[in-house]
C-alpha cells in the first residue's frame, strides 16, 4: 500500500492509507444518531472525518495518538475536505515512517541555533551575554530547544518551533530596538528567554501534551527559575538587572487577561511583548496557509483567530499591465441644434 499526504488526497476517489489519529470522539447528530468524529493527520495537515456506523465499537479499539490504516473516500463538505470512513484498523507505530509524520520547521534546527548563538555573541552587556550563553551551552536544554515545539496546537506548533520563534523573535529585537531606542540587550535576552521554559511545560510527543511541571508552575515561573540558576554562576551578577530581565519575563504576555503576572512597565518590556505577539501571529497565519485543506483561495473558520484566512499570494505587478491598443472607443453621435429664428419656421411648413 502506497501512503498518501493529505495534502493530496482527491474528492470522490476512494483511498486506503495511513495516518495518525489526533483526535477521536461520539458524537451525536440532530437525529440523535450516534456517529465517530476522528481527526486524521500527517505532516502536511489535518483531516476532518466521520464515520457513520458503527461509532461506539470502534471508539473502543482505536485511542487517540494511534496509527491507523483506513479506507473510505474524500468528499468536500462546506467548501473543506471531509473523509468518510468505510473502515479503520490500529497498526503498530514500528510499521510507519515517523517522517510521514512529524511536522517540522523548513529551516535544519543546527543552521538557526548557531544563528540563535551569533546574535547573542554580538550583545555588548557583558552580563547579559554571559547568562545567555551559559543557558544556551547546557547541554540537556540546547537537545530540548531543538526539538521542542512553541505550543500545543497553534504556535509555532511543530518540531524545531520553539527554536524558530526564539530566532525570529531576536531578529526582530535586533532591528526594532534601534528603531524605539531601547537596549537592544534586554529586548534579546526576553525574545530567547521568554518562551524558553516550554520545554518543560510541553511534552515532545507526536500528540504534544502539557506536563505536570506545566500545568501546576508554567513556563513563566519556571523562566525566573532558570534565570535565576544561572545567574548565580556568574559572579558579581548585578541585582538591577536581574530584576529587569524578570520583569520582562513576567510581563510578555502583555495583559493580566492574558494570564500575565505582570503588564509591560519598561520600553523594553514592551518590546517583547509586541515582538511576541507579531512573531506568534504572523507564523500561525504562515502555519494556515501552508496546512488548511479548505479548496479555494480561503482557509476554513480559524477558531482562536475568528476568522478565515486568504491563503493566496497578492497580486504583484513588477511591470505596468500592457493596454490593449485594439479595443475602440464608442464616440457619441454629435447632435444637431435645432434651427432658429425666420429659417426655422420657413422650414416648418416645407413639403416635398
Amino acid at each position: 500500500m502506497q501512503r498518501i499526504a493529505i495534502k493530496d488526497l482527491i474528492p470522490k476517489e476512494n483511498v486506503e492509507s495511513v495516518f495518525h489519529v489526533k483526535y477521536i470522539a461520539v458524537a451525536q447528530g440532530r437525529d440523535g444518531k450516534k456517529y465517530l468524529n476522528i481527526i486524521l493527520s500527517d505532516n502536511t495537515g489535518d483531516l476532518e472525518s466521520r464515520s457513520w456506523s458503527g461509532a461506539e465499537e470502534i471508539a473502543q479499539r482505536i485511542e487517540k495518538g494511534n496509527f491507523v490504516t483506513v479506507k473510505g473516500k474524500t468528499n468536500i463538505y462546506q467548501g473543506r475536505k471531509q473523509f468518510i470512513l468505510k473502515s479503520i484498523e490500529g497498526i503498530s507505530k514500528a510499521e510507519v515512517n515517523m517522517d510521514d509524520f512529524v511536522l517540522k520547521a523548513q529551516r535544519p534546527v543546527d543552521d538557526m541555533f548557531d544563528e540563535l548563538v551569533t546574535i547573542v555573541t554580538g550583545l555588548t552587556d557583558v552580563y547579559i551575554r554571559d547568562l545567555l550563553k551559559e543557558i544556551l551551552a547546557d547541554t540537556e536544554i540546547q537537545r530540548r530547544v531543538k526539538k521542542w515545539q512553541a505550543g500545543k496546537t497553534i504556535h509555532h506548533a511543530y518540531q524545531g518551533g520553539l527554536l524558530e520563534h526564539m530566532l525570529g523573535c531576536s531578529n526582530l529585537a535586533v532591528k526594532l530596538s534601534p528603531m524605539y531606542n531601547v537596549n537592544v540587550n534586554y529586548v534579546v535576552a526576553g525574545a530567547v528567554l521568554h518562551d524558553l521554559c516550554k520545554i518543560y511545560e510541553l511534552t515532545d510527543d507526536l500528540n504534544v501534551e502539557y506536563t505536570e511541571e506545566g500545568k501546576l508552575v508554567g513556563h513563566l515561573v519556571k523562566a525566573l527559575e532558570i534565570l535565576d540558576r544561572f545567574a548565580y554562576r556568574i559572579k558579581g551578577f548585578p541585582y538591577q538587572t536581574k530584576t529587569h530581565l524578570k520583569h520582562i519575563l513576567l510581563s510578555h504576555h502583555g495583559e493580566y487577561a492574558y494570564g500575565s503576572p505582570k503588564i509591560p512597565q519598561t520600553s523594553e518590556a514592551m518590546l517583547v511583548h509586541l515582538i511576541d505577539l507579531m512573531d506568534s501571529k504572523m507564523h500561525t497565519l504562515k502555519a494556515i496557509k501552508r496546512t488548511d485543506n479548505n479548496v479555494g483561495h480561503w482557509s476554513g473558520y480559524v477558531k482562536h483567530l475568528d476568522r478565515i484566512v486568504y491563503k493566496d499570494e497578492l497580486p504583484f505587478h513588477a511591470e505596468y499591465l500592457e493596454q490593449d491598443v485594439n479595443i475602440k472607443k464608442t464616440v457619441p453621435k454629435k447632435t444637431e441644434a435645432p434651427a432658429k429664428g425666420a429659417m426655422a419656421d420657413a422650414l416648418k411648413n416645407f413639403k416635398v
